[in-house]
């Protein structure tokens, strides 16, 4: 029997769905619109306010957090920006700072988005925890959301009396479009030499805007929450007519740095059946050639965002690593 090989065409093959995660993907995918340009509007809303009957979020955690909300300078100081900061009810700071970074392709998402998950450090008296409201493209392309999420993260680092927290304890973390972000402000610190970060923690991030992977390019339309289509979106969206070309920082696009060493302690974790696995894994290994500590965690059978499938044992798996480093992190 003669092989046929795949046309140009054809998708790089896919691993297969944890079988666990199949049903409520479907679900999903029933209730979200694949983002793109015609659906902007409708992902941005589902984004902010969420499924319909999807339980609300206790900030206070019983009365277990003290709530602010801050205003702080954007970019280049021309513009004011919410940040929301979460610090332990009881005892006596200075704590560790997590300075989260929100996902959302570099389109859609707000500074609550996702922030759920960290609650439980302030309540249980580890950190404070800060989200920024940083601006999206395609309105605000590239620089300004890393040049954004820089300024917030300096701001917090010069203002730390008033967050009380230890600015030689300042972690960085983000979600997908966050966890890239994160990554390039963890790179802009590092060369601007402030403020000093102990550890990134990205998870599933989006870190490459060439589609050079075999992941990037395996995602169909309709097969999943996040898309090779959709990436293309989300990063022509930021980019514009640069996506793909020598003119990208490596602050917008951290995978392409050239030098990785000197950046903090390192947990990255991605599923295997998403388009970002591939650069995740590449940049792992670079930070861990470089020097840089790394924890990596490729989870088998994991699409984009399957950790809103909160009781599929995966999830839950995934869940337990992140939070114990987490916790290493924050107590070290």
């Amino acid at each position: 029997m003669t092989r046929t090989e795949p046309t140009p065409t054809s998708l790089p093959v896919a691993p297969p769905l944890d079988p666990e995660l199949v049903p409520p993907l479907k679900m999903i995918l029933g209730a979200v619109p694949t983002l793109g340009a015609d659906t902007l509007d409708e992902v941005r809303s589902i984004t902010l306010n969420g499924l319909p009957g999807a339980e609300e979020v206790d900030w206070t955690a019983g009365g277990r957090v003290r709530v602010e909300d801050v205003v702080v300078p954007g970019d280049g100081g021309d513009a004011d920006l919410q940040m929301t900061v979460l610090k332990p009810a009881v005892g006596d700071g200075p704590w560790p700072l997590v300075y989260f970074v929100h996902g959302g392709g570099m389109v859609i998402g707000g500074r609550l988005v996702g922030l759920d998950a960290l609650v439980r450090y302030a309540a249980e008296g580890h950190a404070v925890i800060a989200s920024l409201e940083y601006r999206v493209a395609p309105e605000h392309p590239d620089p300004t959301p890393v040049n954004d999420c820089y300024s917030g993260l300096r701001w917090a680092a010069e203002n730390a009396d008033l967050l009380e927290i230890d600015v030689d304890r300042i972690l960085v973390s983000g979600v997908s479009a966050g966890g890239g972000l994160a990554a390039g402000i963890a790179l802009m610190a590092r060369d601007r030499d402030f403020p000093h970060l102990t550890h990134q923690i990205l998870c599933c991030p989006m870190l490459d805007d060439r589609f050079i992977t075999h992941s990037s390019r395996m995602v169909a339309r309709g097969s999943a929450l996040w898309t090779s289509d959709s990436n293309e979106f989300g990063w022509s969206s930021l980019l514009g007519d640069r996506r793909g070309g020598p003119e990208v920082s490596e602050y917008a696009a951290p995978a392409r740095a050239e030098n990785v060493a000197d950046l903090p302690r390192t947990y990255i974790d991605v599923g295997s059946v998403e388009v970002f696995r591939d650069e995740a894994l590449d940049y792992a290994q670079r930070l861990s050639r470089a020097g840089v500590n790394v924890d990596f965690h490729l989870w088998g059978g994991g699409f984009h965002g399957y950790e809103m499938v909160t009781n599929a044992a995966l999830t839950q798996a995934a869940a337990a690593t992140r939070h114990e480093f987490f916790l290493r992190a924050l107590e070290r």
